[in-house]
């Protein structure tokens, strides 16, 4: 019989990570999160699910407070007794400006850059029995990160967890955007022997490159998915009717999440900023057009470019003279219609919160291909 998985989460923001593995049958057992109003968008947000909170509690933590003291304490004690029922997991995205190729690339350095080290210190000293780091494909782009990158696996291996990474697309998994993120999972030596696996660091080395599951839970081989007749621009029309192009999958489409999230009826539809100049500019941007820094246009018939709305970067609807609103970016994030975000939210917040998710259908991809990984001998 498989064992139960249980998860700590750290970095949760507004719960997107987490709900993609609830969904997949694993228990959320902890969340911790700094920003308290992304804290209270996730106990919103589950609550408005009708999901139960978790049992250890949410933390309106710095995560840095768990690597001494009773804080530390509390979460080695709690791995130990969840591990008698089961698998105990941490997930988390450390903040990635300091990586982020349009972001500060201070790195290792920076103020964000500091969590993702914290995040694997606090790995080695509770030894959970796997892990989940999450972060931009700029920590794989320049040298200087590649090699932070490459110590902290090297941290996590010194400590006794096999490792194996992978650059995701969003896309593959379903969701109606273009979105790169480097994945690094980790599992311990306790867990392999478990399933029957050798662990001398040669055989290790070996299983990295085909032992995990990554393509299993792959619904789109992106390769396919980028090659196919994607409408490119049109000039802008105000609430134009426009037929789908033939050959492309429309269930990739930012038009087909609008209408499978009834985004219009959505209680965050009416959440979007409302600049008092500028519409004439808003206008001038071609449907389709996210070439520029700024003011990317969508395209109806297409996947969305990276959800990303903060640092001046402004996504379009396509054929309104507006930005998008909060429950458009949450169709785009794959989030499924009942998802809310709290009304007393800030805008700024509650787009921030969007953007820095995992989208929903990617987390589920991941946490299947952990259940399955744990699963089989």
């Amino acid at each position: 019989m498989n064992k139960k998985i249980f998860v700590y989460s750290f970095f949760s923001g507004a719960g997107f990570l987490d709900f993609g593995f609830e969904k997949s049958g694993v228990k959320i057992c902890f969340a911790n999160e700094i920003h308290k109003p992304f804290l209270d968008a996730y106990k919103y947000s589950r609550k408005m699910l009708g999901i139960v909170s978790p049992e250890d509690g949410f933390a309106n933590d710095d995560i840095g407070e768990y690597l001494s003291g009773k804080k530390l304490s509390f979460i080695v004690n709690a791995v130990k007794k969840k591990r008698k029922h089961g698998y105990v997991g941490f997930i988390g995205g450390p903040p990635c400006p300091d990586f982020s190729v349009g972001g500060k690339n201070k790195g290792r350095y920076g103020d964000n850059g500091r969590l993702s080290s914290t995040y694997i210190d606090l790995l080695t000293k509770a030894k959970p029995d796997f892990f989940l780091f999450e972060n931009v494909k700029g920590l794989w782009r320049t040298k200087k990160h590649k090699q932070f990158f490459d110590e902290i696996k090297r941290r996590a291996q010194n400590s006794g967890y096999w490792t194996t990474e992978r650059l995701i697309n969003a896309i593959e998994y379903g969701v109606p955007q273009d979105r790169e993120r480097i994945i690094l999972m980790g599992f311990s030596r306790n867990v392999l022997e478990d399933k029957g696996i050798k662990t001398n660091r040669s055989c290790l080395r070996e299983l990295a490159k085909e032992m995990f599951p990554w393509e299993k839970t792959i619904v789109h081989q992106k390769e396919k998915v980028f090659d196919l007749p994607w409408p490119k621009t049109i000039k802008f029309r105000q609430e134009n009717e426009l037929a789908p192009p033939e050959g492309i999958d429309q269930k990739l489409t930012v038009q087909h999440w609008f209408k499978k999230n009834k985004v219009e009826e959505h209680p965050n539809a009416r959440h979007c900023f409302r600049p008092k100049a500028g519409i004439v500019r808003f206008a001038e941007v071609p449907e389709g057009d996210d070439s520029r820094k700024s003011f990317k246009r969508l395209h109806r018939w297409r996947y969305s470019p990276t959800a990303c709305y903060g640092n001046n970067e402004v996504h379009l609807h396509p054929y309104k003279v507006r930005r998008i609103n909060v429950a458009e970016a949450l169709a785009i994030q794959s989030l499924p219609k009942e998802f809310l975000l709290p009304e007393d939210m800030t805008l700024t917040d509650m787009f921030k919160t969007t953007g820095n998710g995992v989208p929903y259908l990617a987390a589920k991809g991941l946490a299947k291909s952990v259940t399955i990984f744990l699963g089989e001998k």
